[in-house]
């Protein structure tokens, strides 16, 4: 009889993995397992082997932002709902840049293509939202739009997570992201409102004391 297999190893084996990769320490088979409590094997009955380690620590960086992504609530304003859609986006990169970094790695192969291109569908609704709420111009490209945005947010956090750039350069979001959102047909006024609302995501709630989020002020 097979024995069965245990979630919370697997799930050991990626931390470690992630932790390992934040600490640019080289991560070999036995390196993997050191410290564990389990033996080398337990690499290839998780993974098949060290390439589906790789697989599994892409693919869980689109876990966690799909997961991140099903918990909003969804506001009556589409515009700040695409716009949190990206804030979202963007505290999942900081609460998890090892990860975020391996998520864009096209040298590796992903273990579910369609769950990770699902991801950009919350703002591709939310941009239809804003199309059919009469928030941007009727002949505008909602899924343009939501790519835009999601570009925006890419770079904006790229630099940020490779410390090219100071988490200050978070606040630059609300204004690239109202102009994007401007161009497509919303009213700048509304837009920009819209805009700090979502993207008040950013900010840890009062009294919270964890590092991912960041004000943006």
């Amino acid at each position: 009889m097979a024995r069965q297999k245990d979630p919370a190893v697997r799930t050991q084996l990626l931390e470690r993995a992630a932790r390992m990769l934040r600490e640019r320490e080289p991560i070999t088979l036995r390196s993997l397992v050191a410290g564990t409590g389990v033996s080398t094997m337990a690499v290839y009955t998780y993974f098949g082997g060290m390439d589906g380690v790789w697989r599994a620590l892409r693919q869980e960086g689109f876990t966690r932002l799909a997961a991140r992504l099903e918990a909003l609530v969804v506001p009556a304003d589409p515009v700040e709902d695409l716009v949190a859609g990206a804030a979202a986006y963007v505290v999942n990169a900081l609460e998890h840049p090892d990860l975020y970094r391996v998520m864009f790695d096209a040298t590796v192969d992903l273990e579910d293509l369609e769950a990770a291109e699902a991801t950009l569908g919350h703002l591709e609704r939310a941009a239809r939202r804003c199309r059919d709420g009469g928030r941007i111009a009727e002949d505008a490209d909602p899924d343009r739009l939501a790519t835009e945005v999601w570009t925006v947010c890419h770079g904006i956090v790229s630099l940020v997570v490779s410390r090219v750039a100071s988490r200050r350069t978070l606040a630059s979001g609300i204004p690239l992201l109202a102009a994007v959102i401007t161009a497509a047909g919303d009213d700048p006024a509304a837009c920009r409102r819209s805009v700090e609302a979502g993207w008040a995501a950013l900010r840890p709630p009062q009294g919270s004391t964890a590092t991912a989020s960041t004000s943006t002020r």
